[in-house]
């Protein structure tokens, strides 16, 4: 019995044994698996997310990116629809029966339903930062056309959300900025970031004053902005220097910027005539504003200066001529031009180098035996010529100048006539040079094909002409060009012009109407609107009052009075 016993308890330990090892190897089991699991979560979060790729919707977007930024959800600026004024109601139905339904009477003691007209919100959250946003349809949010950020800074983080979202949104148009803290890092890198938006063309920027000013940066020449507002910004002469020279020099020119809006700015006359050196090749800008400014008289000048027209610097006759030896002189070959050989002949060259002591003798026995086979190609042309009476009104011209020339008649103040009508008798040329190309081309296709064929040009197509390549006269040895007649709103109200600035652009207008009645232009209308409210001019100033009386006449809704048979005037209006 004992020995029985004892083998009991051999067998009875032996199987404590197997079942201690069976546990202590699940636990190491189970401890392995732990410390994997373990491994492999922190391996996940050492390792980088995947790059988000924006889809479109700005608002599931931008909050995606905010958060994968670090930003906690109460952190995230909600993106919200602009709130927008409620329309007016329709007016009543005259045809219905009863338009004012008699009111019931109120009882006192309900309690009158809210209004309609507002939302109520709880306490601070008008003041909390979120980003307002239009659409073309509310219930796609692919659709964003415009977005409105206000009163909250825009930091580095933000830009880099921003550079990744906004060049996705297909319809985005606009982007309005207003005291959002803007630095020089941050506007440079917004800068870079509106070329890539394939349909931005608003940008308004205001409120925002940087210390290095650099708001050149937004007229680049890959820039695609159309229209531009930069108020109150504290812009000084040293930023608009730098927009001056952004907007054109002597060899580059912004092509798509229509609207620039500067102002409640600054600058002064310094900044206004950067602004106006800049102008003076750009003939894109229709519409500028420099209201609210420190401008006074002599800048007033230089806009007159600007708008009627101005004389070549050296580096602009350069530039010039560079361009006409790219292009090839269209004179040049046509008997009416001299050879390159004799270029103290050419328009290029002031008029007090000319002298015959730069001839050959060579030259002159050439002269007098081309004569001869000169006159008789213009006897050609006048019979070819006859019954339009274009060369007549050229030759007209000229001799009138020349009488005028042999009296001693010639005035500075009667300069500008005379450069209208050279551009008067070049345009003439340049008409009948036209009538008679298109007059052998509509003939050759008709022969050919036998039938109409189409004008590869419509005539309301008007090519841009680099203001260089227009027509010059010299003048006490400087070569002068018309002015820009591309601004046709001009805005420079509220800033300190007198009677002396006023003067001046009552001339810079004159001389544009007369200029676009000897020599219309399809393209250049010439100034149509100038505000020049709250300047220290007197309301009872002549020249104010024929400037009025000028604008007036080139409003494009002026109908003038038409006068009755009796002899009442009558309007024309409605």
């Amino acid at each position: 019995m004992s020995e029985a016993g004892d083998a009991k308890g051999v067998f009875a330990s032996a199987a404590k044994k197997v079942k201690m090892g069976k546990r202590v190897e699940k636990a190491l089991k189970e401890k392995a698996a732990a410390s994997s699991s373990q491994e492999a979560t922190e391996e996940d979060a050492n390792k980088a997310p995947e790059p988000y790729t924006c889809i479109g919707h700005f608002d599931a977007d931008f909050t995606e990116l905010c958060r994968r930024a670090g930003l906690p959800p109460t952190e995230i600026p909600p993106v919200v629809l602009r709130a927008k004024r409620p329309g007016t109601p329709p007016p009543p139905d005259p045809k219905a029966k009863d338009p004012t339904p008699p009111e019931e009477p109120v009882d006192v003691a309900e309690e009158e339903p809210k209004p309609k007209t507002y939302v109520t919100k709880e306490k601070y959250s008008y003041f909390k930062p979120n980003i307002q946003v239009e659409m073309e349809h509310e219930e796609k949010p692919a659709t964003v056309t415009e977005i409105y950020i206000r009163g909250w800074k825009i930091d580095d983080m933000m830009v880099d959300i921003f550079r990744n979202c906004f060049p996705t949104i297909e319809k985005l148009n606009t982007i309005n900025l207003w005291n959002v803290g803007l630095t020089d890092k941050t506007l440079r890198d917004l800068a870079a970031i509106f070329p890539q938006c394939p349909n931005l063309k608003n940008v308004s920027i205001e409120g925002n004053p940087i210390a290095e000013e650099p708001w050149a940066c937004l007229i680049g020449d890959d820039s695609l902005i159309v229209n531009l507002s930069l108020r109150h910004n504290e812009i000084t002469d040293r930023g608009a220097s730098g927009i001056g020279a952004a907007l054109s020099t002597v060899t580059t020119c912004n092509k798509n910027l229509i609207s620039l809006n500067l102002s409640h700015n600054k600058f002064s006359d310094v900044g206004a005539e950067a602004v106006v050196k800049g102008l003076r090749m750009n003939r894109v800008l229709l519409c500028l504003s420099l209201a609210s400014n420190k401008i006074t008289d002599k800048g007033a000048v230089k806009f007159g200066e600007l708008l009627s027209r101005f004389p070549l610097t050296h580096e602009e006759v350069v530039e010039r001529r560079k361009l006409l030896s790219d292009k090839g002189s269209p004179d040049r070959g046509t008997g009416k031009s001299p050879p390159p050989s004799r270029r103290a002949e050419s328009k290029d060259r002031p008029g007090s180098v000319r002298s015959g002591s730069h001839l050959d003798k060579g030259d002159k026995k050439r002269d007098k035996s081309s004569k001869k086979k000169d006159n008789k190609h213009e006897k050609k042309n006048e019979k070819e010529d006859a019954g339009k009476g274009n060369k007549t009104v050229v030759m007209m011209d000229s001799k009138k100048d020349k009488d005028e020339g042999a009296k001693g008649g010639t005035k500075k103040d009667d300069k500008w006539k005379k450069g209208a009508k050279a551009v008067m008798a070049a345009s003439l040329v340049a008409e009948t040079v036209n009538k008679t190309t298109k007059g052998k081309k509509t003939t050759s296709s008709k022969d050919k094909k036998g039938g109409a064929a189409p004008e590869s040009e419509s005539p309301d197509m008007v090519e841009a002409i680099n203001p260089l390549l227009d027509s010059v006269e010299s003048i006490d040895g400087q070569l002068w060009i018309p002015g820009n007649r591309s601004i046709i709103n001009l805005n420079l109200s509220r800033n300190e012009i007198g009677e002396a600035g006023l003067k001046s652009l009552l001339l810079a207008l004159q001389y544009q109407i007369t200029l676009a009645n000897l020599a219309p232009h399809p393209a250049l209308k010439g100034l149509m609107r100038l505000s020049l409210g709250r300047n220290p001019i007197r309301a009872d100033s002549e020249a104010y009052q024929k400037l009025q009386d000028l604008l007036l006449t080139r409003d494009p809704f002026y109908k003038p009075q038409a006068k009755s048979p009796d002899g009442e005037v009558q309007s024309l209006v409605g």
